[in-house]
């Protein structure tokens, strides 16, 4: 009667889970770049999950966006529309203001970068707290490198797929020093294909991508479990490995969004070294969390009852179950 019940209450769970849940770093995309006197190409690139497409509609306050584009085509786990502007007079874009209508009801971020002539420039990142920014020009090519440091903190700790990773890896280890040594391989891992992948030499479809995470953090629960009841494994005795395996996977994932902003080769090093910078600063915030709160439960000598002390190690697996299911879906043709 009790694993009848707790079946039902998993997949109770998963059908009132919403679509998707699982972040990927992959902001929206509007480049505004000058060609001539009073000529302007306008790209916006809107991520799409499967053949859905996010509702995000780009504005320009002077009204250019506003217009039919001039093309729109699908492309890589995205939906590209093009405008090529060509203006009565000169106009400044100094001022105007861009606006990302339905920004504030995702967890997306747009990247907007301006190349205009004599060298103006702008560089900035639009998040769905703040849906709207106003154009400052600065001079020169430099980027606004600080906003991919926040952008990789901000990734990690708004995306439940790698967090739920990272604290499967922490309830199956114990001591210190192999922790160390998880997490560590953890890091070099993801950090070896975010490179590779963020340059284009290596890479997996986008829903092929996501299933394989899914399937990594679904792998984990069960290991918990086995370990908890005093079970050994190859994963449980050298959880290391395990951890630097999957960790080549989420490295990709973390790559996916910088490797559609279209960033020459110097800008994208840059932006690649702040935003692995973020993710790691971000993951570490996180498993100092977790311990903290671990130690703080043992000081105070705080006994749980055994279902809330397995809860954790429930959700990792049911939601890992349930986007295993949505990007299985998704990967063969089967999504609604």
């Amino acid at each position: 009667m009790k694993r009848f019940f707790l079946i039902s209450c998993v997949l109770t769970a998963m059908l009132h889970m919403p679509v998707a849940l699982a972040h990927e770093v992959r902001p929206a995309y509007l480049e505004i770049d000058q060609t001539g006197p009073t000529a302007y190409n306008i790209v916006w690139k809107q991520p799409t999950m499967g053949d859905v497409a996010i509702h995000l509609v780009p504005h320009l306050s002077n009204g250019w966006l506003d217009r039919s584009p001039t093309d729109q085509y699908a492309a890589a786990g995205f939906l590209i529309r093009t405008w090529i502007i060509k203006a009565d007079k000169m106009q400044s874009l100094t001022g105007r203001t861009i606006t990302i209508e339905g920004l504030q009801d995702t967890i997306t971020d747009v990247f907007v970068r301006i190349r205009l002539a004599r060298h103006q420039s702008l560089d900035t990142i639009v998040r769905p707290e703040a849906p709207r920014v106003r154009i400052e020009l600065t001079d020169g090519n430099a980027m606004a490198m600080p906003a991919f440091l926040l952008l990789g903190i901000e990734h990690i700790l708004t995306g439940p797929d790698h967090l739920l990773f990272v604290l499967g890896l922490l309830l199956l280890v114990r001591d210190r020093g192999t922790l160390i040594k998880t997490v560590s391989a953890f890091t070099l891992a993801h950090s070896i294909t975010l490179s590779l992948a963020a340059f284009g030499l290596i890479g997996f479809p986008a829903p092929l991508l996501n299933a394989l995470i899914a399937l990594s953090i679904l792998f984990i629960a069960p290991e918990i479990m086995r370990a908890r009841s005093g079970g050994t494994s190859l994963t449980i005795r050298y959880p290391w490995i395990v951890a630097f395996a999957f960790g080549l996977l989420h490295g990709m994932g973390f790559a996916s969004g910088l490797t559609s902003l279209g960033l020459e080769r110097g800008a994208l090093l840059r932006a690649l070294v702040l935003f692995n910078i973020g993710v790691e600063i971000g993951q570490l915030a996180f498993i100092a969390l977790v311990l903290t709160l671990r130690r703080s439960f043992r000081l105070m000598e705080i006994r749980w009852p055994r279902p809330v002390e397995l809860a954790p190690t429930y959700a990792i697996g049911v939601m890992a179950t349930s986007w295993v299911i949505q990007y299985g879906a998704i990967l063969f043709g089967v999504a609604p």
